[in-house]
């Protein structure tokens, strides 16, 4: 099928735009954590607990995705979830009670799941029109609507505006934002590029192979890997920062606001390195610079070592989770999107897991040893890599 260079062109910006709302939305939340710790008087490992309830949202509802996609399509799957995201993340903000809190972070990591599968889906079907790499690019949008949550955060913050009103503003602003975009997505039905025909015969001349199996496993755990330095962050760079490290609270967003500015530096810049250097090249240099990162991070408790590290660390994350998907969205033998929906679904198991055991160390130990858990996830990235591809193929 062909596509004008003006619908491809309008499809592309609502992909980026799914990306970036779906950054935004929760990271307006993110810097506030303290305050929500703190108003309803839970201990660290209660805190990460309800933190958990994310992605135990996401593992109930994430393999509902990829139906949906099949019988909504990725573009208005990834526009109605992001609403009903900013709606969950507005009620974790005027909860009354700890249940509360974790029922909202239990829905917003629903439709957290599902918006992601939704817009990954959304840029290959871009990307495939393209005929060149563009996947990395869209999750720097990402971070991109990280660092803006992050800054309006920050600046609401320094403001004195009461949570409750930050993100009620915030929450409208983006959903509608999202369903705007909706309206340019790139029209057609899903998964019906060359590459798909690829797939089904390749998938016709035999099962899924050992072979292919340990390689999706391979995908998931470096995915995993970049992805806990994102998760902890998320949950405890603020924390870190304010109660040990002795920043302000203006301030001890920065750690936080630090990592996804790098993160989304590094994405822009990681098509042209995976063209260059390869995947193997890129993901084996991305494994040391997160576990650098958060060992400078833990190793210099100060703001500016904070800060540092978390940034390194941020850039180091940044193509792992994009390459990880996209390889085993190319994976033979496979329906086409089930390598993508299996991956973005199992990574969350670390993510469920990661912030109560940070909990449980910060009560036993501190925070700064809870961190670690990111750095043996750096480890993981590194000692995976050799499972990637030395070159990316190009073209359609």
């Amino acid at each position: 099928m062909q596509t004008s260079d003006r619908v491809l062109r309008r499809g592309h910006i609502a992909a980026a735009t799914f990306f970036f709302t779906n950054g935004a939305v929760f990271a307006n939340l993110v810097p506030r954590y303290p305050e929500l710790k703190t108003a309803h008087d839970m201990s660290a490992t209660v805190y990460g607990v309800v933190i958990a309830m994310n992605p135990v949202g996401a593992m109930v509802a994430g393999l509902a995705a990829a139906a949906l996609i099949r019988r909504f399509g990725s573009a208005k799957v990834a526009a109605t979830t992001t609403v009903l995201l900013a709606l969950g993340t507005l009620a974790a903000a005027w909860s009354p009670s700890i249940l509360l809190l974790a029922g909202s972070f239990l829905v917003a990591g629903a439709m957290d799941a599902i918006t992601d599968v939704a817009q990954n889906a959304n840029a290959l079907r871009v990307q495939e029109r393209r005929g060149r790499s563009i996947i990395n690019s869209m999750h720097a949008l990402w971070s991109a609507g990280a660092v803006s949550g992050g800054a309006v955060a920050a600046g609401a913050i320094a403001l004195g505006i009461p949570v409750r009103w930050h993100i009620l503003g915030s929450s409208v602003v983006f959903a509608c934002v999202s369903i705007f975009a909706m309206r340019w997505a790139l029209p057609g039905p899903e998964l019906e590029s060359g590459a798909t025909g690829e797939i089904r015969v390749q998938r016709a001349a035999g099962g899924v192979t050992a072979k292919i199996v340990f390689l999706l496993v391979a995908m998931l755990l470096i995915a995993i890997g970049g992805g806990l330095v994102e998760e902890v962050a998320f949950s405890w760079a603020a924390l870190y920062l304010g109660d040990e490290v002795g920043a302000p609270a203006s301030l001890a967003a920065a750690g936080f606001i630090g990592l996804v500015a790098a993160q989304f530096v590094g994405r822009i810049l990681s098509d042209r390195f995976v063209d260059r250097f390869g995947a193997r090249a890129v993901v084996t240099v991305a494994g040391i610079l997160i576990a650098a990162g958060i060992g400078l991070a833990v190793g210099v408790p100060t703001v500016w070592g904070a800060c540092i590290g978390f940034a390194l660390a941020g850039f180091g994350c940044a193509p792992t989770i994009p390459l990880a998907m996209q390889q085993a969205d190319r994976l033979p033998r496979l329906r086409p999107g089930t390598g993508l929906t299996i991956v973005t679904w199992l990574m969350r198991l670390a993510f469920l897991v990661a912030p109560p055991v940070v909990g449980m160390i910060a009560d036993a130990h501190s925070i700064r040893a809870g961190l670690t858990i990111s750095l043996c996830g750096g480890l993981l990235v590194l000692a995976l890599s050799v499972v990637m591809p030395r070159a990316v193929r190009k073209g359609p």
